[in-house]
């Protein structure tokens, strides 16, 4: 018994320091470039633990990736790709019922970055401020 605790324990040790020796470290795979104009769009519904998130992938070369992305990029094309300087609805009569929406886009627009998160008060709100871009199905 004396002799087959070392030979085991070399046994299981040289395995272990090959496996160690020859693996090659682990690497992520490669970024996935998108050209044009692109956005990643969330949508969040009450209370952000609730779990009642939507999201779409936005693309404007063509527009596609989401149910009024034709609208959508035109407005976000009359706007210089920047989400806050899209003009409000005009007429537009929300209730006033707190049912807070948060909206998110990161992506690109024209070469630049665009990160934007914000809550609105409900729905009606978002959707008067932020025309068809953060108009996802339910």
């Amino acid at each position: 018994m004396t002799k087959t605790l070392p030979a085991l324990r070399v046994g299981l040790l040289v395995p272990f320091l090959l496996l160690m020796a020859g693996a090659p470290p682990a690497q992520a795979a490669p970024h996935e470039e998108r050209s044009g104009n692109w956005l990643s769009l969330g949508v969040t519904r009450g209370d952000a633990r609730s779990g009642d998130t939507r999201g779409v992938l936005l693309l404007c070369d063509p527009p596609q990736g989401h149910g009024r992305a034709a609208e959508a990029c035109e407005q976000l094309r009359a706007a210089g790709g920047d989400i806050g300087r899209i003009p409000p609805r005009s007429g537009a009569v929300c209730p006033m019922i707190y049912a807070p929406v948060t909206v998110s886009a990161y992506g690109a627009w024209d070469g630049r970055r665009v990160d934007y998160t914000r809550t609105f008060s409900n729905s009606c709100a978002m959707g008067a401020e932020t025309g068809a871009v953060f108009d996802l199905p339910s």
